[in-house]
């Protein structure tokens, strides 16, 4: 449990930075998606913007315990086990998820897409961490 913790609250943080700074360049480099967020569909009284910063904590921490579960399954160096630990993730979880996102909300196939390359990119990238810390 304690490995499941440490790697979980380690991925955690190195998400949170990158989720963030990344934030502030995807606003830079793609402002038409980013306007496509002036809906009603996205406005928050600001109540809950906590929530959406524990993200990549509460991602982490059910990634690591997935990670622990299933870790054996992944073979080869540790980028190779974190890269098909994201894909598989992302195949398994994520594209239901977006799937169901586009067919029921009235947003883009681009703000869609956007997701499911950031919840890529983050399962990757903690599963890189995980195999690391967590071999």
């Amino acid at each position: 449990m304690r490995k499941i913790l440490t790697s979980g609250l380690i991925a955690g943080c190195i998400l949170f930075v990158l989720s963030y700074g990344g934030l502030f360049l995807a606003v830079r480099f793609f402002p038409a998606l980013f306007t496509q967020y002036n809906n009603p569909l996205f406005n928050s009284d600001g109540s809950r913007d906590v929530l959406f910063y524990l993200h990549a904590f509460i991602i982490s921490l059910a990634l690591s315990w997935f990670w622990d579960r299933f870790k054996s399954l992944f073979k080869g160096a540790f980028i190779l086990r974190g890269l098909e630990f994201g894909l598989v993730y992302s195949i398994i979880a994520l594209l239901p998820v977006m799937w169901i996102s586009f067919s029921s909300l009235d947003i883009s196939i681009a703000m869609v897409s956007s997701w499911f390359l950031y919840g890529l990119m983050q399962a990757i990238i903690a599963g890189v961490v995980f195999a690391k810390v967590n071999p």
